[in-house]
């Protein structure tokens, strides 16, 4: 039901999002060098490597890790990419991702190519075994502020309890949270 339920979703948000989509993506080529989308490499269900696409909210250059662990990451952002960030308006490409079979509505969010630590907790878990989400438990339970071990637990929280209803429940918060800008450090 889980799969059926995505794509359907997907499809209607990719044709609702469109013509938002396109003045984002015209915005970002517009205030700053490069492509519009960047391609993210990622984690995904068994641990496969999967691109996932974004609204680039860093310059090109910027170094290919996770924002916490760049020194000063606010000079890395083009001057909308704050802005597409506090809104989660970058992660929209990734409806693509679902449509594929690459991620889900809900799951545990997609670690980075280089996130090892991340992986092998995950790993540990079952947790790999899930396909990733643009969205899910850890992301509406602190985002970008909670350690990997606290990431890890909500992840396993999640894999032990999901349920069509719980997505439900983490679909509504994730879109409070958005709503609020909560959660998100850059």
């Amino acid at each position: 039901m889980k799969r059926p339920f995505d794509t359907m979703v997907a499809a209607v948000l990719l044709v609702v999002l469109f013509i938002p989509m396109l003045f984002i993506g015209l915005a970002v080529k517009l205030s700053s060098r490069g492509p519009a989308l960047f391609w993210s490499r990622r984690v995904g269900l068994d641990n496969r490597i999967f691109m996932m696409p974004k609204f680039r909210t860093m310059y090109s250059n910027t170094p290919d890790v996770a924002t916490h662990l760049l020194e000063d990451p606010e000079t890395y952002l083009t001057p909308i990419g704050s802005v597409l960030r506090r809104y989660s308006l970058d992660e929209l490409p990734q409806i693509w991702s679902i449509l594929k079979g690459d991620m889900s509505l809900v799951g545990p969010r997609p670690a980075l190519h280089n996130q090892e630590d991340l992986v092998e907790f995950r790993t540990a878990k079952g947790i790999h075994m899930l396909t990733p989400g643009i969205t899910g438990w850890a992301q509406v339970n602190g985002r970008d502020s909670i350690s990997i071990p606290v990431k890890v637990r909500y992840d396993e929280y999640y894999l032990n309890h999901r349920t069509f209803l719980f997505d439900m429940k983490i679909l509504w918060m994730t879109f409070l949270k958005v709503i609020r800008s909560e959660g998100i450090k850059h």
